[in-house]
């Protein structure tokens, strides 16, 4: 099984691929998509979309496993992540996949074992639990790979 897992974001947007096999991960990869600040709305959800698009052509994952939004302070910030989240999931079901959503809480337990834990904390047990050539570039490319993996748990204790 192959498991896109997406951080989505208005200004990058990290990803992670990890394929699995009899409940063991055999390879992952991760990513950040930039977001021009320049360009319009409307042309950063095309740049989302056709980027998501061009990953699931590529990949052909199974599933996609996106974070939900985060209920902050900042009421804007909430609708344009959730209009960036929108074009993911259009990419996923355009491509006949099933979509997973998980909370940050939810992710963090299943990374680190407490939903409080750090970006750091997350960052660096990516790197223990997931066998990489390359460490991940971004925090957003780490976080991509952490919501594949908390999939990759969700499905070993199913």
């Amino acid at each position: 099984m192959i498991i896109l897992g997406i951080d989505p974001g208005s200004r990058f947007c990290g990803y992670g691929i990890i394929q699995t096999e009899k409940n063991q991960i055999v390879a992952a990869g991760c990513g950040t998509i930039v977001i021009k600040p320049k360009l319009s709305f409307p042309e950063k959800l095309e740049l989302v979309f056709g980027r998501i698009s061009e990953l699931i052509k590529e990949y052909q994952p199974n599933v996609l496993a996106i974070e939900t939004v985060f209920l902050g302070k900042n009421l804007k910030s909430v609708l344009v992540l959730s209009q960036v989240r929108g074009v993911i999931i259009l990419a996923a079901q355009l491509n006949k996949m099933q979509v997973y959503e998980y909370s940050p809480r939810e992710i963090k337990k299943s990374v680190v074992g407490n939903g409080n834990a750090s970006k750091q904390q997350v960052q660096y047990m990516i790197q223990k639990l997931i066998p990489l050539n390359k460490q991940p570039a971004t925090n957003d490319a780490s976080d991509g790979l952490a919501i594949a993996y908390c999939h990759f748990n969700k499905l070993r204790f199913l």
